[in-house]
């Protein structure tokens, strides 16, 4: 990139990542920058999570805390006061709001258009396509599209958030069988399922809950059964605002032990205070990024095995009205939650869970699997991150939460270099952060790589670049 060069930077990754940090890129630059986001989604902002137009998805968050923009928290919830199409049952009698996802991904992408239009010196291009190579030559990125199209850059920032799930080994036996629904977000993935059927989920965190609430919205009454190894649900919101309580980094704990017994600790306390424990989870959730860098290595991973279950189900918390829905099917009957390990799966929809010493078998019309994106295969799931990875310009982290990446969201190579042209935004980076898989950490996340991005821009020598050659 020469002094006379409009800068280029592509976005791999279309949804709530990536139209956040072109947004924030929008404001942040100091000159003109041209940005291609490839991305197949007709809309931006939208991804996975918000790409539903299922209208029992809602956010899990209230609005007054989701934002493109985190110095804005409230940015959202002004957007949604000014919309007409806000169902009746978004609002809690408490004043709090949990809209319906689609809207919410509506939000991000008209966020989107106004910072673009806001900037007539960015060139901006959104390419309906997959990217499926990425290389690298002579200081430029050449990507091939799906089309056969090739987008060159100067920089790339990988945005991509949620790979496709990763269902159980022993469910591969069910695949092809009629009823088992691998993917959950697939468009109309539960609508053949008939309204007597008998269904079994895998998995028992926030894509349950969306199960459930969709089955009861498209009118299902027969019986449902969610499997998971420790048998844990989401849990919900406190029905009253608090206050934080506690602080975790003075001094840091160095073990997942220490830290458990210091939440607890916490909690015990707060309780004592009248305090519920989501205002120590808040308080948990504010430190984590700084509590993860003060964990060993050995120690990240030990708690990633033994308390990540228990801190999403904690941390993660459920949608009022989803939680609502479990509640009805489990008070009229049909809802049932079975602890145990997957021991066998069988077409017709059978499942084995051994339970202690001993097995329980299930039969079930359908079979829906909950158990989420399969983030430790994301490199071989994807044929653009694929392709860096075998020339060496990525690797994943190793934690198998993502991509490995250092503090500054440089991706990290194969030799463990960091290269200041090939950043990461979002989830895939959270190995170096900890906590970045909720949206305020997200928004918070793609504003400071959207910081490396505009100063790289600005400097027209690639400060950024030399730096990680230094």
């Amino acid at each position: 990139m020469s002094h006379f060069q409009t800068p280029r930077v592509a976005v791999i990754g279309g949804g709530f990542t990536g139209a956040a940090f072109a947004a924030q890129l929008a404001g942040k630059a100091r000159g003109p920058v041209a940005i291609d986001i490839v991305e197949p989604r007709t809309d931006l902002g939208r991804g996975v999570a918000y790409g539903t137009a299922d209208p029992a998805h809602r956010i899990n968050v209230p609005s007054t805390r989701m934002s493109v923009y985190p110095d804005q928290e409230d940015h959202f919830d002004r957007w949604l006061q000014r919309q007409a199409d806000v169902d009746a049952d978004a609002a809690l009698p408490d004043g709090r709001v949990f809209p319906r996802r689609e809207l919410f991904g509506r939000y991000v992408g008209e966020t989107l258009a106004a910072a673009l239009a806001a900037r007539p010196d960015i060139a901006f291009r959104h390419h309906r396509d997959r990217a499926l190579a990425i290389a690298e030559a002579g200081g430029t990125y050449r990507i091939t599209l799906g089309s056969g199209d090739i987008v060159t850059a100067d920089l790339i920032v990988l945005a991509a958030s949620h790979p496709p799930p990763a269902p159980p080994a022993l469910l591969a036996a069910l695949d092809g069988a009629p009823g088992y629904v691998a993917d959950p977000w697939a468009p109309a993935a539960l609508a053949a399922i008939p309204p007597e059927a008998a269904v079994l989920i895998v998995g028992t965190g926030l894509t349950m809950a969306d199960i459930v609430a969709s089955l009861e919205l498209q009118g299902h009454r027969g019986p449902i059964t969610a499997v998971s190894r420790r048998g844990l649900l989401s849990r919900g919101h406190v029905a009253r605002p608090v206050e934080r309580f506690g602080q975790f980094t003075a001094p840091p704990s160095h073990s997942a032990l220490h830290l458990l017994r210091r939440i607890r600790a916490t909690v015990r306390a707060a309780a004592a205070e009248d305090q519920p424990w989501q205002a120590v989870l808040d308080a948990v959730r504010s430190d984590a990024q700084e509590i993860w860098q003060h964990l060993p290595l050995a120690e990240q991973g030990r708690l990633l095995r033994f308390l990540r279950p228990f801190w999403d189900v904690h941390r993660y918390r459920v949608a009022p009205q989803a939680e609502a829905a479990i509640e009805r099917a489990r008070a009229a009957g049909r809802f049932r939650l079975v602890t145990g390990h997957l021991a066998a799966a069988r077409p017709g929809i059978e499942l084995e869970v051994a339970r202690g010493n001993g097995r329980l078998s299930l039969k079930g019309d359908a079979l829906v699997v909950a158990t989420g994106p399969g983030h430790g295969s994301v490199i071989a799931t994807s044929p653009a991150l694929q392709s860096l990875a075998d020339a060496g310009l990525i690797a994943g982290d190793a934690l198998g939460l993502g991509l490995a990446t250092d503090r500054d969201d440089r991706a990290l190579d194969a030799r463990g270099r960091p290269n200041a042209r090939l950043l990461v935004a979002g989830p895939l980076a959270r190995a170096a952060w900890g906590e970045l898989m909720g949206l305020p950490q997200v928004s918070l996340h793609a504003a400071r790589v959207a910081d490396h991005v505009a100063a790289w821009a600005a400097t027209g020598t690639q400060r950024l670049a030399a730096s990680a050659s230094s």
